[in-house]
């Protein structure tokens, strides 16, 4: 159901909208609180994955569907006019444009700042469309960890972006809150993740009025030296890792060269917290044979009957 369709009755009925069904402006359709939106759900290649034969692909090479985007979530302050962007994925370009849309005013496809979590394809080889050859973009500032700095500082092409001034790379430490405006705060942190070429971090995202948590990759929550019950606990969003739905889909794969918290592992992590607390948990980061990317999939039903969300874009969760 359309989210404006979805007011109109709601209003009617006088139900109040969930926090994930927040209405953007009815007369602009921009966004007038501090709020997040979910920009893309996919697992780093996309869906269809490049030389897919499976089932999970065959008909999106004839008929894409254009709400599959890789993972990304757009942060915006309409009190500072500014945009924010975690992930620069290889979806850059329609999900800087969809950002770009919820914003208040006048406003370029340029965001303030991008946030990276990690050196794998789906999380930063969009900073290539901010280099000469596309946008030519004028010091972005991108926010990354001391080994992904260096390994954009160090390597082709992203060293370019770096020596033409594109980009603007700013230090994070772990633990450490970054401060981007009265309202906006973030704290990133780090994960236990496959770090060929950088740290692996997630995020804390602090509004005016609620915290969310951003975990796109992580290896198992057991190897975190954090207690995932407890930072779902402290939070109002839960934005989890869901790489894989079960062992089944990578029958092809070694599951130790790619290690991710099944859905079902976490579920079963999660199934002693109480309604509310599952009512926080959005599952994100979808391999392209998770069958929980089909919204009528078994697979979702059980996600949504056991209490949790499955993130979709165009979502919007007011901080």
């Amino acid at each position: 159901m359309k989210l404006f369709q979805l007011f109109l009755i709601c209003s009617l009925l006088n139900f109040p909208l969930s926090a994930q069904e927040r209405e953007p402006d009815i007369d602009t359709g921009k966004l007038t609180e501090t709020s997040l939106i979910i920009l893309g759900n996919v697992q780093d290649a996309g869906s269809p994955q490049i030389a897919c034969t499976k089932d999970c692909c065959k008909g999106l090479f004839e008929n894409p569907d254009e709400n599959r985007k890789v993972v990304s979530l757009g942060l915006i302050d309409p009190s500072s006019n500014k945009k924010y962007l975690f992930e620069a994925t290889p979806d850059i370009t329609s999900q800087l444009r969809l950002l770009k849309n919820y914003t208040l005013g006048k406003s370029s496809d340029v965001p303030n700042g991008i946030f990276l979590t990690h050196a794998h394809i789906g999380h930063y080889t969009g900073l290539m469309f901010l280099g000469k050859e596309a946008l030519n973009a004028s010091d972005v500032p991108v926010f990354a960890m001391p080994k992904m700095k260096s390994f954009l500082e160090n390597n082709g092409p992203w060293s370019q972006l770096v020596i033409n001034k594109n980009i603007l790379i700013k230090e994070l430490l772990s633990e450490q809150e970054v401060v981007l405006s009265e309202n906006i705060k973030v704290v990133p942190f780090h994960v236990p993740h496959r770090d060929e070429y950088s740290e692996t971090v997630g995020y804390k995202i602090i509004g005016p009025n609620k915290k969310a948590l951003f975990i796109p990759d992580i290896d198992k929550w057991e190897k975190w030296e954090h207690d995932i019950i407890k930072e779902i606990a402290n939070v109002d969003y839960a934005f989890l890792d869901a790489t894989f739905f079960d062992a089944a889909e990578v029958n092809n794969r070694d599951i130790s060269e790619i290690p991710h918290p099944f859905i079902i592992e976490s579920m079963k992590l999660f199934s002693e917290l109480t309604s509310e607390e599952k009512n926080k948990i959005y599952f994100i980061h979808f391999n392209h044979t998770n069958p929980a990317l089909n919204p009528e999939s078994p697979q979702t039903k059980e996600v949504i009957g056991n209490g949790f969300h499955i993130a979709r874009i165009n979502d919007v969760f007011e901080l």
